[in-house]
């Protein structure tokens, strides 16, 4: 009996830059022949090709050359595995799997050559008249057709590649068909801009990745499909062999849905993102190209598909150049510089910017990337470690184009910009040449590029400390950091007795520290209500929630773990706070952001944490951030505010996702369906309010008519104009997110599309959004809401 290591190889096929791809061909075909008879082995194999086909896309060619091999030795075991194939595709339509379905018709276009009559294209078909029917049934809002037809588009190039002949007239007239479908600008474009202008002068052009793929695909009809990118480890058998496809098969039958399922995750349009775009010399494929398609789309299914193993995601991006035809790419690490001497008519195109490029375009797509933001960090992180030489020259390019685009940018986007940036510097010393920025130093706070350094700086220190990223600065930036900031524990403020109610301060943050009983606090606490009453504040409770909120932030100083123990403890005062009065909830989050000024994104992961405890509920945190603090908008320049807002409503929005999801579970009890229901409604209802507040609030910045504004318009025209700007930006950011998270619920309600429980604990754990940090908070409970008092549990 043969090992199944031996088998395993078709895994490692084409993946080592100095093996001969076509005799590992053979090797594994002769392996697999000679234990034929052995059902364990044929078993693995088949098991491992349909595996590889949907986890490892850059080796889709390769396998299906095994394929046409062994149909030249054993025909009877390539149909077994077309069986397998087509089975494993009618799983996948049943549950909308729509990658994996790319995939399959992937590995069955390479087949063209061994498939009878017209093989795949009556599939294409097929599909075709579903993404028709989806069209018609919707033409402003359909997304699920328009990656339908994005599908029968990526597959025609490989249909083409294989060894099959005369097969131009059907790909032109399935390119006839989608045509309509794929030229046609989509409404919700817009939305998912990566470049808006901001009300800058932008040069970016907004690129439909189906539009250009179909212009593309005419292209390269024009020139007798070349598709020079392509592998064809198909075209050179040892001589001793028969011709490959000898043995042709009829290709099973396969079931299509109508209506066809949409997936958990949401379809919107899709633009064309790249780092690389401005270069003066080529070292990624212009969107021009068929390859600029083809080499992004394996990329990005790689990528996505090894979420799993950031270090095989990263070996991948560096072997990109195994798995394409030769000449493709220049070789690895050449220098930018060198490239100007290369021949013209030869490829400029640098593998590693090409690896890096696919990467950005999942870290910055919108609305929201398939996996957590810190995924795709891993992966850049990964790749630099593992080829410093190649890949950090192409990072230092793509830092640049991002930066000198921050002002055009969509603001979700540029803060993604900014986590990265950090993060990544943190992995490798914080260097960077922060003397290319230093004529930015001296703009004004209200300029992005400005906002984007303080706030870089910000986050820089929240990874480290204060003291060692000012060592790593030139001298210009020393004033951004304070000296203030380089305190590891700020002072306590009721320390001055010229803070009202300091006395009474300093009592409460020794009872604290003792763990003394509330009845030993309330005196004090009654103390400083009944001296602010005297003063004539309007809210005593707020004076008193300050003095309590602030002893428990300066005991919690040391760590996150301090500051939560001493959370869980006071838990049943904070919780009473809220009922009592809104404007005393919303002093924990001004206590807690006060205490921490010099370092708020240590504020922003308190109250992110007390929003987990439900002491604050989403609503008191967005008046806090975008009502009561809102002034002439300078808020919204601040990174940390941004954190605040965003963190908060995604929390709403996952809450709803859950439900929906739950709801949507197979075999639910009547009653636990209406209990569903209800809670659906509710969160629902409290989302939409939630987004309307922050609708409210920032279209008075942006169109200038707060109060503040108003006030100081004729002193600061272009001040004002550039807050203005600052609300606008915001206002496109939710008011996607509010689209989005309203077609999604839509979609997946109208669906009826029964989800497995797999699904609901991937989504109740936070895995389908992006923007989390791998935090769980807490299971689904539908009887619960986020306003409610409820104890989660926090990590």
């Amino acid at each position: 009996m043969v090992d199944i290591e031996e088998v395993i190889t078709i895994a490692n096929a084409a993946s080592e830059p100095l093996k001969k791809t076509d005799e590992e061909i053979q090797a594994i075909a002769s392996t697999v022949t000679e234990h034929y008879d052995d059902d364990e082995v044929k078993a693995d194999f088949l098991d491992l090709t349909l595996q590889t086909v949907v986890e490892q896309p850059l080796k889709i060619p390769f396998v299906a050359a095994v394929i046409l091999a062994l149909n030249n030795k054993k025909p009877e075991l390539a149909r077994e595995c077309l069986i397998r194939a087509i089975t494993a595709l009618d799983e996948r339509f049943k549950v909308g799997a729509w990658r994996e379905i790319k995939l399959l018709l992937r590995f069955l276009a390479c087949l063209q050559g061994i498939l009878e009559d017209d093989g795949v294209f009556p599939v294409l078909d097929e599909l075709f008249s579903r993404a028709a029917d989806l069209q018609a049934a919707s033409p402003e809002d359909d997304c699920l057709g328009l990656e339908i037809v994005k599908i029968i588009l990526l597959t025609i190039p490989y249909i083409m590649a294989s060894s099959a002949s005369g097969l131009e007239a059907l790909a032109s007239n399935v390119l006839d068909r989608t045509d309509i479908i794929a030229s046609k600008t989509h409404e919700l474009e817009s939305l998912v801009d990566p470049y808006p202008g901001n009300g800058y002068e932008s040069n970016h052009e907004r690129l439909s990745i189906i539009g250009f793929l179909q212009k593309q695909l005419r292209a390269e009809a024009a020139e007798s499909w070349q598709l020079a990118c392509l592998p064809r480890p198909w075209q050179t058998p040892p001589v001793e062999d028969k011709p490959m496809g000898l043995t042709k098969h009829g290709l099973p039958s396969i079931t299509v849905p109508s209506p066809v399922l949409a997936g958990v995750r949401p379809q919107l349009p899709e633009l064309y993102f790249s780092v690389y775009a401005d270069q003066d010399v080529e070292t990624v494929p212009p969107t021009s190209s068929i390859a600029s398609s083809i080499l992004r789309d394996s990329l990005i299914d790689t990528i996505n598909t090894l979420d799993y193993n950031r270090n095989a995601t990263a070996k991948f991006l560096i072997d990109l150049d195994c798995y394409f035809a030769p000449d493709t790419f220049v070789k690895r690490a050449t220098p930018f510089d060198r490239l100007r001497e290369i021949e013209e008519g030869k490829s400029t195109w640098k593998p590693e910017d090409v690896a890096v490029d696919a990467v950005f375009s999942q870290l910055l797509q919108l609305p929201n990337p398939e996996h957590k933001l810190v995924y795709y960090h891993a992966v850049l992180t990964e790749s630099c470690k593992i080829a410093p030489a190649a890949i950090a020259p192409s990072l230092g390019r793509a830092i640049r184009y991002l930066y000198r685009n921050v002002d055009t940018m969509d603001l979700e986007l540029e803060y993604r910009f900014m986590d990265w940036f950090c993060h990544h510097l943190s992995n490798f010393g914080f260097t960077w040449k922060w003397t290319e920025w230093v004529d930015d130093v001296e703009l004004p706070i209200v300029k992005p590029k400005k906002a984007f350094i303080v706030g870089a700086l910000e986050k820089e220190i929240r990874l480290s400390f204060a003291q060692r990223i000012r060592g790593t600065l030139p001298d210009p930036y020393q004033a951004l950091i304070s000296e203030a900031k380089e305190k590891d524990t700020p002072d306590f403020k009721y320390n001055s007795d010229q803070t009202p109610y300091a006395p009474h301060g300093r009592e409460i943050l020794r009872l604290l520290r003792s763990k003394a009983p509330d009845s030993e606090l309330e005196p004090h606490l009654a103390s400083i209500e009944s001296e602010a009453s005297s003063l004539g504040v309007a809210e005593p409770l707020v004076s008193s929630t300050d003095a309590y909120m602030t002893a428990i932030c300066f005991i919690g100083s040391k760590s996150l773990s301090h500051v939560l123990s001493c959370i869980e403890r006071c838990k049943e005062r904070l919780l009473s706070l809220g009922p009592q009065s809104d404007a005393a909830r919303r002093q924990i989050i001004t206590s807690v952001m006060e205490y921490w000024k010099e370092k708020p994104g240590i504020g922003v992961n308190v109250v992110d944490k007390l929003l987990n405890y439900t002491i604050l509920t989403p609503a008191s945190v967005v008046d806090w951030a975008l009502v009561e603090n809102i002034g002439r908008g300078m808020i919204l320049t601040q990174a940390h505010a941004y954190e605040v807002v965003a963190s908060t409503v995604h929390k709403v929005t996952n809450r709803v996702r859950q439900i929906v999801i739950a709801r949507m579970a197979s075999g639910l009890p009547t009653e636990q369906a209406a209990l569903l229901d209800g809670t659906l409604e509710k969160e629902r209802r409290q989302m939409q309010e939630l987004f309307v507040t922050i609708e409210d609030a920032l279209v008075g910045v942006a169109a200038g008519i707060v109060d503040e504004m108003a006030e100081s318009r004729d002193q600061d025209t272009d001040g004002e104009a550039l807050l203005r700007g600052w609300g606008e930006r915001w206002l496109r950011v939710f008011r996607r997110k509010m689209a989005v998270e309203e077609a999604w619920i839509r979609e997946m309600l109208m669906s009826g599309r029964q989800v497995t429980m797999d699904e609901v604990e991937r989504v109740e754990l936070g895995e389908e959004m992006a923007n989390g940090n791998g935090v769980a908070e807490g299971r689904f409970d539908p009887s619960h809401s986020l306003a409610d008092p409820v104890e989660v549990e926090v990590y």
